[in-house]
């Protein structure tokens, strides 16, 4: 049998010994959720009052399951009761210790088509089995959490969390011993890698992770370290198949993102503070950043960098899809992306423009939605014992609620400006590297000092994602004629290129101004210096620059 957790196993059977007469559990591991319910109800240490397993589906009525395996071949059949109403009689009646599983029975709960019998005979069963003399308990076990107004206060929502790393490592454990004899197998595993396949696997149902451990071996013919990027791959389109959550898979370091060496230094700091090392200095996990600024200036990059730097798992979250039509699914969306995020643990969470997701949750145009979901999300924030480092980029912060930035929820808001000469001139290097990798098209330029000290004055303003444009349009140039890159055709595409910082002057200077005293510049303090002295070498030459948007930079400068 897999192993179960003692937490939700102490937490089933003290519910049940204090007579909660009927538990709601929302899981999409309904194997799993039984077998922990029958070896709860036979285990006299834990329940006290041993207790008979009675399952029912809507297909065959109430099964008695005595033994763990008549779970999947169905037990013994009771008459007529595939009818609901039928079934919660069997329950009112039965008049011996037992817990009664209902499977799906949410399906006479939706608001959409609800049956008022049903949900009648549910709040009379309820009342009867806290009145009365055998100790009597009622599981309504489905994927879906829907809960109608009536029986709120009736029943317990119990949380079955996904897997976690020991759950997981078991069932690899057993599928290497049950495979052990075939020779057209090869497992090579040490501990360490063991327990880097199990890690990659986090964030699955135990069923998936055993599904994609099998794809691997099929695929492969054996099981080893290796194996991890097959596991991972499978485990990205399971998670994308929640339609909230998707698995990004990058393979960029920090070095790809230009300058901002501030926001590289905190994050830099705090590589590794999840491990046991960490608790020799009291230190928690970082709870996350909150970075918001310029459009294009490598927010988004910088989210992926980070996960490739620390090595973890990037989850990213479209708050858009959270919500949907259906009353009680947005909440149970986030629910299921929060759980899935923490059973991935550690992990990043990736929320990109976050203010387009949460802007809206002071309204009342859907009766309440967006502000139980958004309290739910603060909550999690404020709370989370889990190591899920959360990223939350935002283009037009003045939308964000001041909730989100109090304190707490996350460890710094930075904020990513216009980049410096000195930035600049990185951002042009790594696209240049990236890019110019033939020697045809090469030719004979070359990314020195002075050239990139040309690029970089020729584009005070640009935001990253610009140069990055101008350096494509650069080579499209030489690409139309057939030959080698020239500087020239850089000048060309700059100078065809009109910046946001014109396009949208006056909402940097507002976004800048709000960053002066609420933000922390991503910016390194030496960059920023250079900065003012170059503004400053240019007014004195009587030569500044038309708009003072260049010239008031935002975000507190702070030596982190």
């Amino acid at each position: 049998m897999t192993e179960i957790h003692n937490s939700i196993e102490k937490h089933l059977s003290d519910l049940f010994r204090a007579r909660f007469p009927m538990i709601y559990l929302p899981t999409w591991e309904e194997e799993r959720a039984l077998k922990t319910l029958c070896h709860i109800g036979r285990d006299a240490s834990l329940i006290k009052t041993p207790r008979t397993l009675f399952i029912w589906r809507i297909t065959t009525g109430i099964a008695l399951i005595e033994n763990e395996s008549d779970i999947s071949t169905g037990g013994k059949i009771e008459k007529d009761t595939a009818d609901p109403l039928k079934a919660l009689e069997f329950i009112q009646k039965y008049d011996k210790p037992a817990l009664l599983v209902l499977l799906d029975f949410h399906i006479y709960f939706d608001s959409r088509k609800p049956e008022p019998k049903v949900i009648r005979k549910v709040r009379d069963t309820v009342n009867m089995l806290k009145g009365g003399m055998v100790p009597k308990n009622v599981i309504l076990l489905s994927p879906r959490l829907i809960l109608p107004n009536e029986l709120q206060k009736d029943i317990t929502i119990v949380d079955f969390d996904l897997p976690d790393y020991r759950d997981i490592k078991q069932s690899l454990k057993r599928i290497i011993n049950d495979n052990r004899g075939n020779t057209k197998i090869r497992f090579d595993l040490d501990e360490t890698s063991s327990e880097e396949l199990a890690r990659a696997a986090q964030g699955l149902t135990l069923q998936e992770a055993e599904n994609a451990f099998a794809r691997a071996i099929v695929e492969r013919g054996c099981l080893d370290k290796d194996s991890r990027d097959i596991i991972v791959e499978e485990k990205r389109q399971i998670i994308k198949k929640t339609g909230v959550l998707e698995y990004i898979q990058s393979d960029l370091n920090l070095d790809d993102v230009g300058g901002l060496g501030n926001l590289k230094k905190w994050l830099l700091k705090r590589n590794n503070s999840w491990q046991a090392r960490a608790a020799k200095y009291s230190l928690p996990a970082p709870k996350g950043v909150l970075i918001t600024g310029v459009p294009g200036c490598g927010k988004s990059l910088t989210a992926k960098a980070i996960s490739a730097m620390w090595k973890l798992p990037l989850l990213r979250m479209d708050v858009g899809k959270i919500f949907s039509g259906i009353v009680g699914s947005s909440e149970e969306n986030m629910r299921n992306a929060i759980k899935t995020a923490e059973a991935a643990a550690p992990s990043i969470l990736w929320i990109d423009e976050i203010e387009k997701g949460f802007s809206g949750v002071s309204g009342s145009g859907d009766s309440g939605t967006s502000t139980r979901v958004f309290g739910t999300f603060l909550t999690w924030m404020q709370e989370k014992k889990n190591p899920v480092f959360v990223v939350a980029t935002a283009n037009n912060i003045h939308a964000l609620p001041s909730e989100m930035m109090r304190k707490g929820r996350f460890d710094e808001i930075f904020f990513v400006d216009l980049p410096t000469a000195s930035e600049r001139k990185a951002i042009f290097k790594v696209h240049l590297m990236r890019r110019l990798k033939d020697p045809e098209v090469k030719g004979s330029f070359d990314w020195t000092e002075d050239a990139l000290n040309h690029l970089a004055d020729e584009t005070e303003g640009f935001v990253g994602a610009e140069i990055e444009n101008a350096v494509i349009s650069g080579l499209f140039e030489a690409f139309c004629d057939n030959r080698a890159i020239r500087m020239e055709d850089f000048d060309k595409a700059i100078a065809n290129t009109v910046p946001l910082v014109v396009t949208q002057a006056e909402q940097i200077s507002a976004i800048r101004a709000w960053a002066n005293v609420r933000a922390v510049a991503a910016t390194a303090p030496e960059d920023r210096q250079d900065y003012v002295k170059e503004i400053k070498a240019k007014v004195d030459s009587g030569t500044p620059k038309k708009d003072d948007v260049f010239q008031q930079r935002g975000g507190r400068t702070i030596d982190i």
